[in-house]
């Protein structure tokens, strides 16, 4: 695929450890990029660099650490000259009721998918403006589709995406570009375990088929090399995820009737048990 990205470039990547993340890194390593990948799994950052070799680096850091995002870059600066490309990937998941859940679950997952995704990019900016690169920050269907039982995941997407946006706006002069990312359910760790709620599972099956598939990782690194070597605002996958976007003022309000009037999921949420965060990559769903 022709576009943006070169040889060369250096592309920053957060939550690289596994998933769309490290799928992700192996992906533009694989068109030529010099990769800096970032999480707190050190074991597991280590072997990907050393299995990618030379074009690769990696650095151990909490995206909720605005320092350890600034020691990234600086490492990425050091060792291969700056940053043409950053990827705010890295995000967790949680289950349970906005009543229900323990307050430090909730704000945990706002810190991590909202405060992480801004301490990332206010980390790279200086970079990225001054190659007059790409930010893409991966958000999700979640934030245009708020779904009970995944309120601070929903609150923390749709806040990446207003970030995102006003983003957009505020760096157009100075040619970098921004962009954000809508995945609707990816088969990554972090979809397999939040689907193994009964909340959850009740939820599905009150959506249409094609939305409860989970699409390969593959789907979403695709949409994300799209983004890249386009420099696009806005990228998707699967396809429905476009079509749920543009129809957000319809779909939000059918959603909640229909789940409100669903004896099942009422069942399932009024008998929630707090759950605990799941740490993932980032899958962006």
């Amino acid at each position: 695929m022709s576009g943006y990205l070169t040889p060369g470039h250096v592309v920053l990547i957060t939550g690289a450890a596994r998933g769309i993340g490290a799928a992700t890194a192996e992906r533009l390593h694989a068109r030529g990029a010099r990769v800096v990948l970032v999480d707190v799994d050190e074991p597991a950052l280590e072997t990907l660099c050393e299995r990618l070799g030379a074009r690769a680096a990696w650095a151990a850091a909490d995206v909720t650490d605005a320092e350890a995002m600034e020691r990234s870059v600086a490492l990425a600066v050091e060792r291969f000259g700056g940053i043409d490309v950053a990827i705010a990937n890295a995000g967790i998941g949680h289950v349970g009721t906005l009543a229900g859940s323990p307050p430090q679950a909730i704000e945990r997952t706002i810190a991590v998918n909202l405060l992480g995704t801004w301490r990332t990019d206010r980390a790279v900016l200086d970079q990225v403006i001054a190659r007059r690169g790409y930010l893409l920050n991966i958000a999700s269907l979640a934030a245009a589709a708020h779904t009970p039982a995944n309120g601070a995941y929903a609150a923390a997407k749709a806040g990446v995406e207003a970030l995102s946006d006003a983003m957009r706006i505020e760096l157009a002069h100075t040619g970098a570009r921004v962009g954000c990312a809508y995945f609707g359910y990816v088969d990554t760790e972090l979809e397999r375990e939040s689907v193994a709620h009964p909340e959850i599972q009740a939820l599905q099956r009150t959506l249409p088929g094609f939305v409860r598939r989970a699409v390969p990782v593959a789907t979403a690194v695709d949409a994300i090399e799209r983004g890249v070597q386009r420099r696009a605002a806005r990228v998707w996958a699967p396809r429905y995820v476009g079509v749920a976007l543009a129809l957000r003022g319809v779909i939000q309000p059918l959603s909640e009737w229909r789940a409100m009037r669903d004896p099942e999921l009422a069942a399932a949420l009024s008998s929630s048990a707090p759950a605990s965060e799941a740490r993932s990559p980032g899958s962006g769903s």
